[in-house]
């Protein structure tokens, strides 16, 4: 017998997504401190400036930083006019949410702004099997369940009065899942350049439009110049900080690192601003954390299980 003429290729050996989760811990070390001083940050811009100034200060830092950062790296040119719809209703529910979060920060304590914003993917599960015909399964309608009675539980209905706090921090998290969907579909086309560009620029503009409508648009003063670039660069670097522990490690490793910010930020609240901690907001963001990873959990089982 001979040998073929034309023998079939060997296919190549695909080395195994790499699980590293001492590495991972660091990134999300940078996440959580990232998150936590743009928390800080807000709060002290906020004694000047209006979420829609901060947000338009911001984005100004950060479109530097993207024009910088692409420049350096040559990806400029990754930036396209495709898809400016959906840039545009992604970047106005981003900035949407991201002045319904500074606004709670200001007004409600931290450790329940951030348990009400880590509903955010639950809410980004309905939204994607109502708009992107991602399959809902039992297993995730019983994740949402269970995050819903953990969001009962954070907000206490009828034995506390829900404060308007409360209602922006849980506003902002459907925004901030919206966010997502938006961003997912971006891409399936787009580069991170791209939409990290679009993303600056057109909240740039937003936050202009919505700061001179009255005519009135405060300038920051010196001593407020460092919170502001920590307002700029703490959400880059979060998110940073949080695409590398996923991309070094499974997000049911990622995920209980990342609820890590809540007992951080609750510490934080009550050292710096004596705000107390109460046993709600530590039970319900536990039954959205078991809600959350449920939901990794079996997401992952699906993706790992024969199709027939």
């Amino acid at each position: 017998m001979t040998d073929s003429p034309n023998p079939a290729p060997i296919p190549p050996i695909v080395a195994p997504a790499p699980n590293q989760p001492l590495r991972a811990a660091v990134w999300m070390l940078g996440a959580i401190v990232a998150f936590s001083a743009m928390a800080v940050a807000g709060r002290a811009a906020s004694f000047e400036l209006d979420t829609f100034e901060m947000m338009t200060y911001r984005s100004m830092i950060g479109l530097v930083v993207v024009l910088v950062v692409a420049r350096l790296a040559g990806t400029l040119h990754q930036v396209t006019l495709r898809h400016q719809r959906i840039h545009w209703l992604r970047n106005l529910a981003h900035f949407t949410g991201q002045n319904l979060w500074f606004y709670a920060i200001t007004v409600a304590p931290l450790a329940l702004v951030f348990a009400l914003e880590f509903t955010s993917p639950l809410w980004t599960m309905l939204l994607a099997a109502l708009f992107l015909g991602e399959r809902l399964t039992w297993w995730k309608v019983a994740a949402g369940i269970l995050g819903f009675v953990g969001i009962l539980t954070v907000v206490q209905p009828g034995a506390q009065p829900v404060s308007i706090g409360m209602i922006a921090a849980a506003v902002a998290a459907i925004f901030f899942a919206t966010t997502a969907i938006f961003t997912k579909r971006l891409t399936r086309t787009e580069t991170i350049t791209c939409i990290l560009f679009w993303l600056t620029a057109m909240q740039l503009v937003i936050g202009l439009v919505a700061c001179l409508w009255d005519g009135d648009m405060a300038l920051p003063s010196t001593a407020m110049l460092p919170w502001l670039l920590v307002i700029g660069l703490g959400g880059l670097t979060a998110h940073f900080c949080l695409t590398n522990a996923l991309s070094i490690a499974p997000a049911s490793i990622v995920m209980p690192m990342d609820f890590a910010r809540l007992p951080a930020i609750a510490v934080v609240g009550v050292v710096l601003y004596a705000e107390p901690l109460e046993w709600g907001v530590i039970l319900g963001a536990a039954l959205i954390f078991a809600a959350n990873y449920l939901n990794i959990l079996t997401s992952q089982r699906a993706a790992r299980s024969p199709r027939v």
